[in-house]
């Protein structure tokens, strides 16, 4: 559990584009300094004698050329951000700002530059003797070099960032990630609960917000402390306000007062839901892609049917990871965490393409296609709700869909599901 703290915290800290070019300025100014502690060696002799000019010459032409590099940088970054938004769905610019490779490369540029400016001014005060200014030398070198590859590299992802696929593999990326946090036998490493018990005392944030992270490793050394046992009443993605529970404690002894204040520092809220441990975000996320794709304006069926396969696998992927021979135990004994619900799943991925996709017969078919993949799933409960998203898909067509050949391809799609589930349920008897 501390680990998925940290990687919550390491995630909030790469979607804030000064955090690693600060990291970059630093170490620029250190190896600057680090190379004068080189003329306290007894080096001085065995070095070659690099001259002041030479230098001089090699770091104005980094800081003459880095400073432009790194507005072009910040140029293309943020129209590529503009393009991820307008053309896939704004929740998706967390994980399109978070980029690693560009933020490297942004930093990279920064960071030459700071170096070569603190380099001249130490070059000109005459800070080096000759070990130290051949150990700038190299620095400068290899500086040089870095940024030479850095920039290659970052030309070609550049080229993609913000484009319509690269931005779905981010999304597909990140919810995939997410529902690792939520096995079905261990869901947030805890329990999972099948109800709520009643007569436990209810915990409420005076705080509005969604939750983007609990830290069940606190809640659980609270139980503990406490002889208790917790129950989860509002899940990461939930909007929270003062009538809505966030938590039941049930007490093992009845007399006792418990102090629960220290259990609303467990739930993170925010403005804005984000991706890190609500997997449900991330469909709702690729769901509105898919349904953006549907608009007139754009009239992208391709895209739309990209997105209804990749939602589906994720699905199916996720409730069929966990076989018996390699069942996930909880690692938190008093904490109880609601299962993710596969109704809730479908209706997140498939309920504004269903409306939207409604008119397309390409559409419709791979509807039913990929509900046909889960519904020859071992889970019954996502095979019935699979049922049903298709049956509400095909009624809308029905109603929509004029062209009898359009209609009747629909149908043959839905049948082959009806057809799949049939035989599924005849094999589990």
């Amino acid at each position: 559990m501390i680990r998925n703290k940290i990687k919550f915290t390491i995630q909030n800290l790469q979607e804030k584009l000064w955090i690693k070019p600060l990291g970059y300025a630093f170490l620029a100014v250190l190896a600057v300094f680090v190379s004068h502690f080189a003329d306290g060696l007894p080096i001085q002799n065995t070095v070659p004698d690099i001259s002041i000019e030479t230098i001089e010459k090699l770091l104005t032409v980094i800081s003459a050329s880095m400073l432009g590099v790194a507005t072009f940088a910040v140029a293309s970054m943020v129209s590529a951000y503009a393009s991820a938004g307008g053309s896939a769905t704004p929740r998706a610019f967390s994980l399109i700002i978070s980029d690693g490779l560009s933020q490297t490369a942004l930093s990279s540029f920064i960071g030459a530059f700071i170096f070569s400016i603190v380099g001249i001014i130490a070059i000109k005060i005459g800070y080096f003797a000759v070990a130290g200014r051949f150990v700038i030398f190299l620095l400068t070198i290899s500086i040089f070099a870095w940024v030479v590859v850095t920039f290659v590299r970052w030309v070609d992802n550049i080229a993609r960032l913000g484009r319509m696929g690269n931005t779905i593999e981010k999304v597909d990326a990140a919810t995939r990630e997410a529902f690792q946090l939520w096995p079905r036998s261990a869901p947030l490493g805890g329990q999972p609960a099948d109800k709520i018990p009643e007569g436990g005392i209810d915990l409420f944030s005076e705080q509005l917000g969604f939750i983007r992270q609990i830290d069940t490793g606190r809640l659980s050394q609270w139980a503990k402390d406490n002889d208790a046992f917790i129950y989860l009443q509002s899940l990461p993605g939930a909007f929270i306000h003062p009538q809505r529970k966030l938590l039941t404690v049930q007490s093992a002894s009845a007399n006792t007062e418990l102090d629960m204040s220290d259990l609303l520092g467990a739930f993170d809220l925010g403005d804005r839901r984000t991706f890190g441990n609500d997997p449900r975000f991330g469909l709702i996320a690729m769901s509105e892609i898919g349904s953006r794709a549907l608009s007139p304006g754009i009239n992208d069926p391709g895209t739309a049917i990209d997105i209804v396969i990749r939602m589906s696998r994720i699905i199916r992927d996720w409730n069929s990871s966990q076989p018996d021979d390699e069942r996930i135990e909880p690692e938190l004994e008093r904490v109880f965490v609601t299962p993710l619900d596969v109704y809730d799943l479908l209706e997140d991925a498939y309920a504004a393409i269903c409306r939207d996709g409604v008119g397309s017969a390409e559409v419709g078919i791979w509807i039913q296609k990929s509900l046909g993949w889960l519904v020859q799933t071992e889970d019954p409960d996502l095979r019935n709700a699979a049922c049903k998203w298709a049956h509400l898909s095909f009624k809308r067509a029905q109603q929509e869909i004029t062209f009898e050949h359009d209609l009747e391809r629909v149908r043959h799609a839905h049948e082959a599901l009806v057809e799949l589930s049939s035989a599924r349920i005849a094999t589990t008897r």
